[in-house]
């Protein structure tokens, strides 16, 4: 199944959740918010999350700056 990640085109198997897809990308500890079809995901629920062909997760993680 195909999902957009960050605007990037990504394939992964079927009946994938958020958690799954974020650790086959390396990105759990990275990642501080996510979002799928533009709705928030808690990350206590990010396990239950199943993805769907065509769906765009949108990852963000916070930068410190000055």
């Amino acid at each position: 199944m195909r999902v957009i990640v960050n605007g990037e085109k990504k394939d992964f198997e079927e009946n994938v959740t958020l958690l799954a897809l974020l650790e086959q990308l390396s990105l759990v500890e990275n990642v501080m918010a996510a979002a799928v079809n533009m709705d928030i995901v808690k990350q206590d629920a990010w396990g239950k999350r199943e993805l769907k062909d065509g769906d765009k997760v949108e990852l963000l993680d916070f930068v410190g700056g000055g």
